[in-house]
């Protein structure tokens, strides 16, 4: 039985999230697997009609400018739509996919130190995309750090072309 407090599923909209490479599929995959492995997610929002966890979630994209959250309580069945606007992450996905490709870079030929200069660099925008996260997603949905996390990994993933 999974704890109250998770998700257990995360499935994408197939007719609004582009499947691209089979590269990039993969790591929509593998994202999502990790973050179902372990997370820690609730709705607390009272007009939400949700009892208490699990959750399952379905995500889909409008207009290329936001997500659509589709939260489901296992627990009642009932379905809570919360909107995650994107333009206040470009900029700060933009940055990191710039700094995870300086790291790749720097994984060849840098030194040690340069590398892990840089690998601090990608985690503090990291830290900082999932700081972002958890004040836009709004009040109603509480998650922990590590959630916020790999949910952040998530949405950069889908912005891969």
């Amino acid at each position: 039985m999974a704890l109250k407090n998770t998700i257990t599923a995360i499935t994408l909209d197939d007719n609004t999230i582009t499947r691209l490479t089979p590269e990039i599929q993969h790591e929509r995959e593998v994202t999502v697997a990790d973050l179902v492995e372990n997370n820690q997610f609730t709705v607390t929002a009272k007009d939400s009609g949700l009892d208490e966890g699990p959750y399952r979630i379905h995500i889909s994209m409008q207009e290329q400018q936001r997500l659509l959250f589709h939260i489901q309580s296992e627990a009642n069945g009932v379905m809570w739509k919360v909107p995650l606007g994107l333009k206040p992450f470009r900029g700060m996905i933009k940055d990191y996919f710039l700094v995870c490709e300086s790291y790749y870079e720097a994984i060849k030929t840098a030194s040690p130190q340069k590398i892990e200069a840089i690998d601090m660099g990608r985690r503090s925008l990291h830290n900082e995309g999932s700081e972002l996260l958890q004040k836009e997603i709004g009040e109603g949905v509480e998650m922990d750090f590590d959630t916020a996390r790999r949910l952040f990994t998530l949405i950069c993933v889908l912005h891969i072309k």
